[in-house]
């Protein structure tokens, strides 16, 4: 390495470069491309030997500094004068002149050993990496640290709400705790482990049937699963003696709390006096069950209409008759949920059987096409092989992927919504099959440009889950010519896609909106690998926001809730 910037040393004192410093720049180049990262090297005289053309994206700076042989106090003294001296004098809560900057700055040059991180503008922090070599060489590196500290902000935000969430629960004066969808238990309050002389740790991750006897286990079971599956409130009320030997009746509710798919358990206890009159709630139960010496009652209240939810797009109640004769292939391995799906599907009428993997799923299919039997839809398990999805796609069938979760306690949501859907596009709808059709007098909502056909599934699938009009691009032209068509208010833009690229999508339909006029259109880069260069790409290609690879219902809801906020109250109004 020394030996080349010994050449390159000697070229900066002659008028034109040898090819060999040309060849040694353009690899010096290309190395800070790859690390999205500015270098400057400077000879024991504090010459410039190189400085790549990355410099420029983080000062204004003339090009002919960053030619070999410029003194380094002449190369600072040009950053000083775009600006940066100010951002330096708030943090250091003071001013200081051009000649004083400067002395600090070469000062810090000549350390042995120096990083330093600087904030410049609002939202971007730069960070300076600089090395004395024992032969007088020195080096500098520029990076761009703005998203690692922005996930560092995000992350002590995140644990601060936590912290807080934890200690506002903890203050509570009645028990309380969380389950999580498999009845797992996976958050309790101070007052719940006092009430029942336990700790934190000995009830995270446990279930019922490890804490209680069997009979109450199997009544928490029932009414836990009841309150996930339908939404309804259970309140029950019942007698408890304490160790103190006092008689009680505790109060318990329970709400379901969170999306499809990412359902949560909350119940809450409260003790009332031995002779407590009866609960509102009782008065309002669509049912109610109480034991032979009423020192046990539940009720499950209907959640209230008035309350303000977000219903998947046009989704209309299922009515058996429409699904007779409709013949539906379950493809599980999970036994509780093949049962579950089953029944599910018996009760509305379909012909119905299940297969426990690819093999079987295969020669099934081979036999029912070969006997004629068509088949309208297959609901797939997400644990199964990719197989099984082309396995669907090869023989034409539709096909839903769901956990077995949802095939277990959310079929009836999944299946309404596919074969309403398709039955309005039967009916002569104009819109294309990926479009949620509803009455709302809003236009397309979300564009995905997806050329991925799993992750097409993946994307529909959350966003009617969501209740989001949707449309599917499988490649950029046809992106950039949809959002023409239709003008959605938001883009989901992969960077991969054949014909133009992601990026060059997102330039094309920034032109068109500058030279068309309209409100600019948020377009959020989706990306399967944090590289800091394809990061740095959506921004110049005029992208609002990245979001990372697989994506979720809470990520795709968290970037709607914040770019398409001002749409909704405009839409409201």
């Amino acid at each position: 390495m020394s030996a080349g910037f010994e050449k390159a040393d000697t070229s900066s004192e002659i008028d034109g470069s040898p090819a060999e410093a040309d060849l040694q720049t353009a690899l010096f180049d290309v190395v800070c491309d790859s690390l999205s990262a500015a270098f400057i090297i400077y000879d024991k005289n504090d010459h410039l030997i190189f400085a790549s053309r990355q410099i420029l994206e983080f000062f204004p700076l003339p090009a002919e500094m960053l030619k070999p042989g410029t003194r380094l106090r002449d190369f600072l003294g040009a950053m000083y004068d775009t600006g940066i001296r100010q951002q330096y004098d708030v943090r250091q809560g003071g001013s200081l002149s051009r000649e004083d900057w400067l002395s600090q700055k070469i000062a810090s040059h000549w350390r042995e050993r120096f990083d330093a991180v600087e904030r410049h503008g609002a939202d971007r922090w730069v960070r300076f990496v600089k090395r004395r070599l024992p032969g007088g060489y020195g080096v500098s590196i520029i990076s761009d640290i703005s998203e690692n500290k922005k996930r560092e902000e995000q992350w002590r935000s995140d644990l601060e709400r936590v912290q807080l969430t934890e200690d506002i629960l903890d203050n509570l004066p009645f028990p309380l705790f969380v389950k999580d969808r498999n009845l797992t238990y996976v958050a309790v309050n101070l007052a719940f482990c006092e009430k029942y002389q336990t700790s934190a740790d000995e009830v995270l991750g446990r279930k019922s049937g490890d804490l209680f006897s069997e009979e109450i286990a199997k009544r928490f079971e029932e009414s836990d699963r009841h309150v996930l599956e339908t939404g309804e409130m259970s309140v029950s009320r019942q007698r408890q003696i304490s160790r103190d030997g006092i008689e009680r009746d505790i109060v318990s509710r329970k709400h379901r709390i969170g999306k499809p798919g990412r359902y949560f358990l909350v119940s809450t206890m409260q003790d009332l006096p031995r002779d407590g009159a009866d609960l509102d709630e009782f008065g309002q139960a669509s049912a109610i069950t109480a034991s032979s010496n009423q020192s046990y009652r539940r009720a499950y209240v209907p959640v209230p209409s008035g309350i303000a939810r977000r219903e998947p797009a046009a989704m209309e109640a299922i009515v058996p008759e429409n699904f007779s004769g409709r013949k539906v292939l379950v493809v599980t391995a999970d036994l509780a949920a093949e049962t579950a799906a089953l029944r599910t599907l018996t009760k509305y009428g379909f012909e119905s059987c299940s297969v426990r993997g690819e093999d079987e799923e295969e020669r099934f299919l081979e036999i029912a096409t070969s006997s004629g039997i068509s088949l309208d839809l297959l609901i797939i398990d997400n644990q199964m092989g990719m197989r099984c999805l082309e396995l669907a796609e090869q023989y034409g069938i539709p096909a839903l992927v769901m956990d077995g979760f949802q095939i277990a306690n959310e079929l009836t949501f999944q299946i309404a919504r596919h074969f309403n859907r398709n039955s309005r596009s039967a009916a002569g709808s104009d819109a294309d099959w990926e479009i949620s059709i509803s009455d709302d007098p809003v236009g397309l909502q979300v564009l995905v440009a997806e050329d991925n056909d799993i992750n097409q599934i993946v994307f529909s699938q959350i966003l009617e889950g969501l209740g989001y009009r949707h449309m599917l691009a499988a490649t950029g032209d046809e992106a950039v010519r949809l959002w023409a068509e239709h003008r959605p208010q938001i883009v989901l833009m992969d960077i991969s896609l054949p014909g133009f690229n992601g990026f060059e999508a997102a330039r094309l339909i920034r032109q068109m909106e500058e030279t068309g006029g309209g409100n600019r259109t948020p377009i959020i880069g989706v990306l399967t690998q944090a590289f800091e260069r394809d990061r740095a790409e959506c921004v110049k290609s005029g992208m609002d926001d990245v979001i990372m690879k697989p994506v979720s219902p809470d990520m795709l809801e968290t970037i709607f809730q914040k770019y398409l906020m001002n749409e909704a109250m405009r839409a409201r109004s």
